[in-house]
């Protein structure tokens, strides 16, 4: 099924995306770092609309052609730009002070809450096969609370834990709405203006929050910011392109994107030397073994 390797690739990608994530956020303020992290996101699409809408035929009929929104659209897709910028905004505050090795096993149970609401909104029915999904992505997760302790993280006191599971939950919930306004919005629409709409989302919050602040929480351009952004556009853009495929399933695609975690658990591993990896990574593998069961049973 193509839909499943477009999935696949799209987790790749992912995973590198959450690594450099980590590497800009080392030491450096999270509001700043995410609004060039959008910024350049919206000059990539910024040309291909107004190309799109003063001379359409230059793309029209090809994959970076971004047809016109009607009003109620756009409105939508501002919404999905709030539920996406919440759930950043939470998920980097999280990164930045915990290790990835204890944020990416956390990130991987979003498809779990995806799949709950999609029963929740989308009528869905769970087999036993995906209830035992469940059972054992829940159960691993629990454990791996006590995988947190040994590094003096508490999860039912430590702020960033509920950030983490926060930006998880508000990102499930966006992947659910993905595939509600991909029934009527072209896919590259939706990814040009969501990300348009989530730099104005955040120039509030640079210069009310973060600028009287600025000599607290530091700012250092890298590299790695702008190259964030590369690979998330490559990675949304398969992954919108998979959800677009009528056969594909929600409940199977978001599992697939999710197992880029494995990714960024070796990243944390290897380079940045991070700490108890052996247990962290059985539990890893247990939250991703109750994750692909569920896919299984959804097939």
């Amino acid at each position: 099924m193509n839909w499943i390797i477009l999935a696949l690739i799209s987790a790749v990608f992912l995973g590198i995306y959450d690594v450099l994530k980590k590497v800009a956020l080392n030491g450096n303020a999270v509001f700043p770092t995410l609004f060039f992290v959008t910024l350049t996101g919206t000059l990539f699409f910024t040309p291909l609309i107004l190309i799109s809408k003063f001379q359409p035929g230059w793309l029209q009929g090809k994959m970076l052609f971004i047809p016109p929104l009607k009003g109620k659209e756009q409105l939508l897709v501002f919404m999905k730009s709030i539920l996406v910028t919440i759930s950043w905004v939470l998920s980097y505050l999280a990164l930045r002070n915990l290790p990835i090795t204890i944020v990416s096993p956390i990130r991987a149970t979003s498809p779990l809450w995806t799949l709950l609401g999609a029963i929740l909104l989308f009528g869905e029915r769970l087999n036993g096969l995906q209830w035992l999904g469940v059972s054992v992505t829940l159960g691993f997760f629990y454990l791996f609370t006590f995988a947190g302790k040994k590094e003096g993280i508490h999860f039912k006191s430590n702020v960033w834990i509920w950030c983490i599971i926060g930006g998880t939950l508000s990102g499930a919930a966006s992947s659910l709405y993905d595939k509600y306004l991909l029934t009527f919005i072209d896919k590259m629409a939706l990814q040009a203006w969501f990300t348009f709409y989530q730099v104005f989302l955040l120039v509030p919050m640079v210069l009310f929050y973060w600028r009287p602040r600025k000599h607290k929480y530091t700012f250092e351009w890298r590299w790695s910011i702008p190259l964030i952004t590369v690979f998330l556009l490559i990675a949304d853009f398969v992954y919108f392109y998979a959800l677009s495929i009528p056969e594909s399933l929600v409940s199977i695609v978001s599992p697939i994107r999710r197992s880029g975690v494995v990714v960024a658990f070796l990243f944390g591993a290897f380079i940045f030397k991070e700490q108890n990896l052996t247990r962290k990574a059985y539990l890893l593998f247990g939250i991703l073994a109750g994750i692909f069961i569920i896919m299984y049973g959804s097939r």
